[in-house]
């Protein structure tokens, strides 16, 4: 018995030939309708990878090399010289903290503004529309005729706006005209922050905006039927349901304000310990015509980025997490 069971079993590899062709064409077919889904965005792909990583490339090539464009013959590889250069630099080494410290504080306060003119605009009155045009209107101008707006039509020591208040105010108390101060010389840092904060407050208020028309009211309705507050109820309910909003605005804030260079270059030129890092990539290229310590800089500046970005999404995430424990 045990002799025909044998024959009369059909080999394993028989059987599973025998099984093998009904799921492959199936397989097959799913793996051509992926590729048919993903072929059209094939050329954006190319595309992007040439216009952003092969530049990239290019730049981490260069930064490893000691190249002055003033003397070609001089070019030679350094490894990674520069690199450490941007740390042991004194004036570098004060370009990362000044980026950092600018970076940190225009978002914070540019989130904390935005807030609350969201929520002001998320009411119901008349000339709704009109008002939240004007807000967005900051955000519309180009970056460097903000910064001249600024420049010349604010803090100008003559005729800017700021001492021409000053002096109005002085006539009017009858006191003596107070002393015109120059407010980019005696507060540099303050008024690039004041510049960029003027410029990304309406950015953030867009989509804290947009959050909070996204909130459902029956939820806030049967709050204030339970009796909550308006504290309450913004603490509970509206700031956890900000969250994402919140964190898009850190991260994209963050990611576009380090990169900044043109309230730096327009207010200060860099000087008065304003310079950041983009201004010192700008430094280092077009003046000092160093190219590969300009390399170096940029990708340290695209590092910085990264860090400062994640590090601002993990505070936002933790504060929302220490609110909902509580």
């Amino acid at each position: 018995m045990s002799l025909i069971s044998r024959s009369t079993r059909p080999p394993a590899r028989a059987a599973a030939s025998s099984r093998s062709p009904g799921p492959e064409p199936v397989t097959r077919l799913a793996r051509a309708g992926t590729w048919a889904r993903r072929a059209p965005l094939l050329p954006a792909m190319v595309f992007l990878v040439v216009v952003t990583q092969l530049p990239f490339v290019v730049t981490l090539v260069i930064s490893s090399f000691s190249w002055n464009s003033l003397d070609p013959t001089s070019r030679r590889f350094s490894g990674l010289a520069n690199y450490a250069r941007v740390f042991t630099d004194g004036e570098l080494r004060s370009a990362v903290g000044t980026t950092v410290v600018l970076t940190v504080s225009v978002v914070a306060v540019s989130l904390a503004l935005g807030l609350a003119v969201a929520l002001l605009l998320n009411r119901t009155f008349r000339g709704r529309g009109i008002v939240r045009t004007l807000f967005i209107a900051p955000f519309l101008i180009v970056p460097v005729a903000a910064a001249l707006l600024w420049k010349d039509a604010l803090f100008n020591p003559n005729y800017g706006l700021l001492n021409g208040i000053l002096t109005w105010a002085g006539g009017l108390f009858g006191s003596a005209p107070p002393v015109q101060p120059d407010w980019i010389s005696s507060m540099p840092r303050a008024a690039v922050e004041a510049a960029l904060i003027w410029q990304w407050t309406p950015f953030m208020m867009l989509i804290l905006l947009a959050g909070l028309q996204s909130q459902p009211a029956d939820a806030i309705e049967a709050a204030r039927v339970d009796g909550a507050s308006s504290g309450q109820i913004f603490r509970h309910l509206t700031l956890p349901h900000l969250r994402r909003y919140l964190e898009l605005g850190t991260l994209l804030g963050s990611i576009y304000i380090v990169q900044n260079f043109d309230a730096v270059f327009t207010l200060t030129s860099g000087g008065l310990g304003t310079a950041n890092l983009p201004y010192s990539i700008y430094e280092t290229f077009y003046q000092a015509h160093e190219y590969g310590q300009a390399s170096a800089n940029a990708v340290v500046v695209l590092v910085a980025t990264i860090i400062i970005a994640t590090f601002a999404l993990r505070v936002v995430s933790s504060l929302f997490r220490e609110e909902t424990s509580r």
